[in-house]
């Protein structure tokens, strides 16, 4: 079905659990908290024991300092002896990155890909001259493994670590990923020279034209990786088989981000440039292929998803230069399709200042986030840390050089976001 794009003047937009109406407020007004679900899991797993209040006269104020944390501590208010481990998100979540940036290193080409291993361990970088780069963050970002890619075209679209960080799958716009062991001694890891890199073979017998891998990820077993392709479709390939267990037509549109929803492995979440968000359940859909549910709200493409790792909530980047925070039990069978104009490219073009105020009529999100700029590439964005913030915040890098840091409930004025300059 076909419907028109709506406007909407607000910056920031949370969407009510209760009746599905939006409880949208300008940027002057004292913010919206998310009234949901995952509001009061993230107050939980983020929030000071309730006992702390005896440390604090008056009405309990949040954040609390971290001396009165302390004292609380130390006098035993908690009946432990010790803190909680949402006592230590609490404390650990107001020392945001403020410091820097430094440079660790300098490459000859562009940096295409990054991410922290899930322990904030390691740290894993791409970059466009065949290059990626292990820094071991520990160890004062010491390179630990530099590998040299095999058969790369363009770029290195995506990798991914093993979770028990032995393995690296690096992606490009070809149907073969390739992986490497990069638990092994040695520093330097040049394909097929020092060491193996080994093609894991994604186009199956109904692909015809060769086709690009996007994104790919390991399930939190280890056994399976997920990926989402150009040619509108997306796989999971069994690494101790060493085949395609899966192949669906996903999408309608080039499928640019994959991710398994939980530790299971059951279900799986992808984003298109159809600009829908999709959630396959892979013990239902086999014979037909049929999404168990979609997900309404992006205006343009999706660069980006990420599970908060339960099963039930994902965040999304778009190319209307939005994050979006999802349940999916909210989502649909079927999807709604906007008609709108064509003409604009977020490869080559800034984004129209009118687009900012168009609101989707059928919108199933949580809440809306808005201010990072999501041009000329796949911008990623992530859930922080549940170890240190509890997922208390979503971070996104940004067309502008910054990373920008949102905090989920909404606690604070719309406007009232981290912004971390990378220009210069």
């Amino acid at each position: 079905m076909m419907s028109r794009i709506g406007k909407d003047n607000s910056s920031c937009d949370v969407e009510s659990a209760s009746d599905g109406s939006s409880a949208n407020e300008g940027a002057s007004e004292i913010s919206n908290n998310l009234d949901h679900d995952i509001a009061q899991l993230t107050k939980l797993w983020s929030g000071p024991h309730e006992h702390l209040s005896r440390t604090v006269p008056g009405r309990l104020r949040l954040p609390i300092s971290t001396v009165k944390m302390l004292v609380g501590r130390e006098g035993n208010y908690s009946g432990r002896g010790r803190f909680s481990s949402a006592d230590g998100c609490h404390v650990l979540s107001r020392y945001l990155p403020v410091n820097g940036p430094y440079r660790v290193e300098r490459m000859k080409s562009r940096a295409y890909v990054s991410q922290f291993s899930a322990d904030g361990s390691l740290f894993v970088a791409g970059f466009q001259e065949s290059h990626i780069r292990i820094y071991n963050v520990n160890r004062g970002w010491k390179v630990q493994k530099d590998i040299l890619t095999k058969s790369l075209r363009w770029t290195i679209t995506d990798t991914s670590l093993s979770p028990d960080q032995h393995y690296l799958v690096y992606a490009s716009i070809s149907p073969v990923v390739h992986i490497v062991n990069v638990g092994s001694p040695e520093t330097e890891s040049l394909a097929n020279v020092t060491e193996i890199h080994d093609g894991l073979d994604f186009s199956g017998d109904e692909d015809g034209d060769e086709f690009g891998i996007f994104s790919v990820k390991f399930s939190n077993d280890g056994r399976e990786l997920v990926a989402a392709s150009s040619n509108n479709s997306i796989y999971v390939y069994d690494l101790e088989a060493k085949k395609l267990s899966l192949q669906i037509k996903a999408h309608m549109s080039d499928v640019n981000t994959v991710c398994f929803a939980d530790e299971s492995g059951h279900l799986i979440y992808s984003g298109s440039d159809d600009n829908l968000c999709k959630v396959w359940d892979r013990r239902c859909f086999i014979t037909k292929g049929q999404a168990a549910g979609v997900l309404m709200g992006h205006l343009e493409g999706i660069t980006f998803l990420d599970s908060r790792g339960d099963g039930r909530y994902l965040i999304s980047n778009g190319k209307d230069q939005t994050i979006k925070l999802w349940d999916i039990r909210k989502m649909s069978s079927n999807a709604m399709y906007l008609l709108k104009d064509d003409g604009w490219d977020y490869r080559r073009m800034d984004n129209p200042p009118h687009a900012r105020t168009l609101k989707h009529p059928y919108d199933q999100s949580l809440a809306t986030y808005r201010g990072h700029s999501v041009l000329r590439t796949l911008i990623r964005c992530y859930f922080s840390p549940t170890y240190s913030t509890g997922q208390k915040y979503i971070y996104t890098g940004s067309s502008d050089s910054s990373v920008y840091i949102y905090d989920l409930v909404c606690t604070h004025n719309s406007l009232d976001f981290n912004v971390l300059s990378f220009a210069g």
